[in-house]
């Protein structure tokens, strides 16, 4: 390969990652959603089953058609959740799970700020709640079985909490009587176990569902490498559905619903997931159900649902069928646990570890073990001293490759003088320029593609060392030295104050002025980039070799606005890169100063004199 081949090469990813910068700095307009409203098709009548035997029938969209119900004449009718990582409370209109708030999690740094809300009623702003109820078939009617406007009474428990489950009861008036009991753990995972007793002297035929719901669809970070919306396990195939996709659903569940339909054997769940929060329903571990993603056109409703089976109820006797639900943060040991201990299927794939996840995860888990150690160390800002160790660790990992890379290197840059003058003897005579400059590796013994190979196998491992950092949770308001008090936004520094100095703020964080002004930290990277730059062989081409010196400033700028963890990540990644690249060189004799010029002391034959 030779150097042009190769310069146009680092151009082109060097461009690709422009290119992706500027996407995440400046991402395509939202679309803009449908306005709620406050009528959907009433809550009676089956409308297209799934085309399964044995399974239940479609249970009723679960939107405005609750906000129709009168409310409790009592406002206080709810059962409040506490627990040591959870507050909320359930409705008893419709038994729903419908307020829940995350007690380790708070929205800004300040600690007395709001909790970090997950679950929201009806009448909020965006509600998003949990619903189950059960859907009849033969001779029922959803007048005969619980649902979303299905007001219970208080059987058991009057505050639901680790050991401590509440059971909700109603009755139907004609002989069946139904039974919801709800119970939680330590972290995030709720239990419900849905019962009917028959009473009547007929056998009857219904099935339990559950269903999560957003009313309109939610702010989300609208950054292409991170899924944000329908999450779902399906047996063995793991898939996501954006927000915008479940708009363009084109399969008629109901009238005015959109869905996506898929039957599952043995294992799945089902849910809705942010960049920090997650929703799921999950049934038991091996049990049939049919998993639905739903849009319900109209009113502006998001929802998934989990149908189990159609159960047979004969006279005298109950059933009971067990769900669990897991509403929390998307905590890797937490869920990680659930995986193992409860046998939820893939679970850890409900976090959005990328196209590379064969590098994300274990890199993730070497993240997450640093963090531990230096926290049980006591060395406070342990998240960021663990970027800094990951980081020393993968370029150790690398170093094979990256000596090899930086010899090469070294030994194009000592040729440099003589590729010029090749260029001034050769003038516009390409093929002549590109025999001198293969004759010259060859006398010279280098081969200009061993800096090509390292290049492209650390391109996914650069990509998932992003990825890691952007999606996990333990960055997030996670504090490091000084200044940066959390590692998952920008660095709140800027030049337009002289970093503190002057008796002004900064502007604003994600304002035009901060993309100008920017931090300590952005600076610090591009003074980086640039010393690491200069060990690098100039490209022959002017155009490249401009473009090539901009690239540290402008990328000083592009990133300036990115999460203060990644910008630590890319500091360090491109100061080892400059150490051991130096190091190597003057292991080779050779010997650059700071600003990459090279002096060689490296002995070669002596060359045969030219024959004139």
């Amino acid at each position: 390969m030779d150097d042009q081949n190769k310069n146009l090469i680092l151009a082109t990813a060097l461009s690709f990652l422009v290119i992706l910068v500027w996407f995440l700095l400046f991402p395509p307009p939202e679309q803009e959603t449908l306005p709620p409203t406050e009528t959907i098709a009433a809550e009676s009548g089956v409308a297209g089953a799934p085309a399964l035997p044995g399974v239940a029938p479609t249970p009723p969209a679960a939107a405005p058609e609750t906000a129709a119900p009168a409310a409790p004449a009592d406002p206080a009718a709810r059962l409040e959740i506490d627990t040591p990582r959870l507050t909320g409370s359930i409705s008893l209109l419709g038994g729903r799970i419908d307020q829940l708030a995350l007690k380790d999690y708070r929205e800004t740094l300040d600690p007395d700020s709001e909790l970090v809300s997950l679950l929201a009623p009806v009448g909020s702003e965006k509600p998003y709640y949990a619903l189950y109820g059960w859907a009849p078939a033969g001779q029922l009617a959803y007048e005969d079985v619980p649902g979303a406007s299905t007001v219970w009474t208080v059987e058991s428990g009057d505050t639901l909490d680790v050991d401590a489950p509440v059971t909700l009861r109603w009755d139907n008036g004609e002989g069946l009587i139904f039974r919801r009991t709800i119970s939680v753990d330590q972290d995030y995972l709720f239990t419900v176990s849905q019962s009917v007793e028959n009473t009547t002297g007929e056998t009857v035929r219904l099935a339990p569902y559950g269903i999560v719901a957003r009313h309109g669809e939610p702010e989300t970070s609208r950054f292409f490498i991170l899924h944000e919306g329908v999450v779902r396990q399906t047996d063995t195939e793991l898939s996501e559905i954006d927000y915008g996709d479940m708009r363009d659903m084109d399969f008629v569940d109901r009238e005015a619903a959109l869905a996506e339909i898929a039957p599952v054997e043995e294992n799945g769940w089902i849910g809705f997931t942010d960049k920090y929060w997650m929703t799921t329903l999950i049934p038991s571990p091996g049990q049939r159900f049919t998993s639905v993603a739903k849009y319900v056109d109209g009113a502006d409703i998001y929802q998934v649902e989990s149908r189990l089976p159609l159960i047979t109820v004969a006279p005298g006797t109950a059933a009971t069928a067990d769900t669990m639900l897991f509403a929390g943060a998307k905590e890797w040991e937490t869920i990680r646990e659930y995986e193992t201990d409860k046998g939820i299927f893939r679970f850890i794939d409900s976090i959005d570890w990328g196209w590379f996840f064969f590098f994300t995860k274990p890199i993730f888990w070497l993240l997450h073990w640093l963090n531990g150690a230096f926290a049980n160390l006591g060395i406070p800002g342990s998240m960021g001293w663990a970027i800094i160790g990951l980081t020393l660790i993968i370029k150790a990992i690398l170093l094979p490759l990256a000596y090899k890379s930086y010899t090469s290197m070294a030994k194009m840059k000592e040729l440099q003088p003589k590729m010029e003058e090749l260029k001034e003897r050769c003038g516009d005579d390409r093929q002549k320029l590109q025999q001198e400059m293969m004759a010259l590796y060859k006398k010279e013994q280098v081969n200009p593609a061993a800096g090509c190979l390292p290049l492209f196998v650390q391109i996914p491992v650069f990509f998932s060392l992003y990825k890691v950092i952007f999606v996990t949770i333990e960055l997030r308001h996670a504090p490091w030295i000084g200044w940066i008090k959390d590692l998952s936004a920008p660095d709140p520094s800027s030049i337009f104050n002289l970093f503190g100095l002057l008796p002004w703020a900064a502007p604003e964080a994600g304002s035009f002025l901060a993309l100008i002004f920017i931090g300590l930290f952005p600076l610090l990277l591009g003074i980086s980039m640039w010393l690491q730059q200069k060990l690098n062989p100039t490209p022959t081409d002017p155009t490249q070799a401009m473009v090539f010196a901009w690239l540290p400033w402008v990328f000083m700028f592009m990133l300036g606005g990115f999460a203060s963890g990644l910008v630590l990540y890319w500091i360090a990644n491109n100061t080892i890169t400059f150490i051991q690249q130096y190091a190597i060189m003057r292991s080779h004799g050779y010997k650059p100063d700071v600003f990459g010029n090279i002096k060689s002391s490296f002995k070669r034959a002596k060359p045969e004199p030219d024959k004139k």
